[in-house]
């Protein structure tokens, strides 16, 4: 017999209440309540700009300056936003020529203009390689132009000099950042280190740093990661570790990036249980295991022949909750393709399908590519007719090849659907190509080889 602790009132209360949770707590008896509206953003306030929005949709490059020239002489007044659009679009296309009456109706009305602009066209610029061009903007634009120039500007261009092997430039320009009152921060320092490692001069690059301490310029993450990854490339990877452990000292975390670059350099000295080792410490240092770390012990596991210890990896992630990337599906395709097992190299093709993981154009190139390798042309077929239904393509080579083992192999049709399918996404075989297409198909009858040709 069930002893009650309650009165006979608080016990009644209990059953209305058990009773009203039997009725109506169940989930599918609950009204659904409307999800709160969210508050809009002052951009989705703003009224559209018909002319932005025109010049945003257009994809024709040619069309960009009429669309201006139309709203113009519609009566639209174009302001700033206008220009700086019309700018970016050019700039995006390589329509370098036609900037510059921009940039000159800019600055002879003085219109102000914001420094984000000029930083896109400098960066564009550099992309070009038309160095000397985006130094005439930057050093225009505290003069010409009505825009204000701070240290991301020269950064900006700094960057550009240094993409570009531009040297001597940089280094006068970064010894001037001073003297120019710009106050030269962390990104300053980490593209001057940057520069002087990626010209293999260690020393110069340490100097940069201990030039950086001691104007109190606190380093970040990448101005050590730069130094880690150049002294494992170069074998000396107790000393990258020794400044892995000073970092972590002067108070600055490590990221996913900093332990790869470790890793990596354990892995190139034979070192694999001390890279594992380092990967199960991150967390402990306050850092989340990323497939970059996953992605270095594959690779050294696969380039050593283990497969099955680079498949035993895929189990681990699954244990950790941390699903595969096309990239580390590539990593175990790519070497099951080179060493001829490319069946078991599509069977992971589709298992990473099923598991939600969608290959990429390299993916489908490695099978494709390893089919014709192994003469199975018509399992290249069917990889080649999956690729082409994600909007992928292979090169001309597996076109070529793929055509050709087919025609050797009397399946005259399939060879058509290859080049019909080539024809429909605009892609042709070059000469070279056809004449060897032409020679497998007269093999037996030479007569027939010049017309055909």
């Amino acid at each position: 017999m069930i002893n009650w602790r309650f009165k006979p009132q608080h016990q009644h209360q209990l059953f209305r209440c058990i009773q009203s949770n039997h009725f109506h707590g169940d989930v599918r008896n609950k009204s659904k309540q409307k999800p709160r509206p969210h508050k809009p953003t002052r951009n989705q306030l703003k009224p559209p700009i018909p002319f932005l929005d025109n010049l945003k949709q257009c994809k024709n490059s040619d069309e960009f300056l009429s669309i201006f020239r139309d709203f113009h002489e519609l009566g639209y007044k174009h302001d700033y936003p206008s220009y700086a659009s019309l700018i970016y679009k050019l700039a995006r296309a390589r329509m370098f020529e036609e900037i510059e009456p921009v940039l000159d109706f800019l600055q002879s009305h003085d219109i102000k203009c914001g420094e984000a602009m000029f930083i896109g066209l400098i960066r564009h610029y550099g992309k070009v390689q038309m160095v000397d061009k985006a130094v005439e903007i930057f050093r225009q634009m505290g003069k010409s132009f009505n825009c204000v120039r701070t240290t991301q500007s020269f950064n900006t261009i700094l960057n550009v000099l240094v993409d570009n092997g531009r040297i001597s430039e940089a280094t006068g320009l970064f010894t001037e950042g001073r003297k120019m009152r710009f106050r030269l921060n962390s990104v300053s320092y980490n593209i001057m280190i940057k520069m002087w490692l990626g010209n293999g001069n260690w020393e110069k690059a340490r100097k940069v740093f201990d030039e950086m301490l001691e104007r109190e310029v606190e380093p970040t993450v990448v101005t050590y990661n730069s130094q880690i990854g150049f002294l494992c490339k170069r074998g000396d990877v107790d000393e990258a570790k020794r400044l892995f452990e000073d970092m972590r000292t002067k108070g600055t975390r490590g990221n996913e990036v900093t332990y790869a670059l470790l890793m990596e350099g354990f892995c190139a000295s034979g070192r694999f249980n001390e890279a594992k080792k380092l990967m199960f410490d991150m967390e402990y240092h306050g850092c989340k295991v990323h497939l970059v770390n996953y992605g270095v012990l594959m690779t050294d596991l696969v380039n050593r022949g283990l497969i099955d210890e680079a498949k035993g990896l895929l189990v681990e992630m699954k244990k950790r909750r941390i699903k595969p990337d096309v990239v580390m599906y590539n990593i175990l395709i790519g070497y099951l393709c080179k060493q001829g097992c490319v069946s078991e190299g599509y069977k992971l093709l589709v298992g990473m399908q099923v598991k939600g993981c969608e290959p990429n154009a390299a993916t489908y190139r490695m099978v494709v590519d390893g089919f014709c390798k192994v003469e199975d042309f018509a399992g290249g077929l069917k990889v080649l007719n999956a690729m082409l239904h994600s909007n992928h393509y292979p090169r001309i080579e597996t076109f070529r090849a793929l055509c050709v083992g087919l025609l050797r192999n009397g399946m005259i049709d399939e060879v058509c659907f290859v080049l019909e399918e080539m024809k429909k996404r605009k892609a042709s075989l070059d000469s070279g190509s056809w004449e060897i297409l032409a020679k497998e198909y007269c093999k037996d009858d030479a007569a027939r080889l010049d017309d055909v040709i």
